[in-house]
């Protein structure tokens, strides 16, 4: 499984966002469909709303990637 560090700027980015910016979904569209489909999990389990505000600490996997989220440097 690939893992991608997102280094990130904010309190939060939302997860179709997130899905786009660290290069798994092509375009947010793409990332709220993998999303909807059942296709990603946050910290282990099932995630489903597409908005889902993603945290430094959390752990996003879909489609073989696993995205570890940490405070920028």
């Amino acid at each position: 499984m690939q893992t991608i560090r997102f280094e990130l700027t904010g309190e939060y980015v939302e997860l179709c966002n997130l899905l786009k910016l660290a290069g798994v979904a092509g375009s947010g569209g793409q990332g709220k469909q993998l999303v909807a489909d059942g296709e990603v999990l946050v910290d282990g389990a099932p995630e489903s709303r597409k908005t889902a505000k993603i945290r430094v600490g959390q752990v996003v996997e879909c489609l073989g990637a696993r995205i570890r989220v940490v405070e920028a440097q």
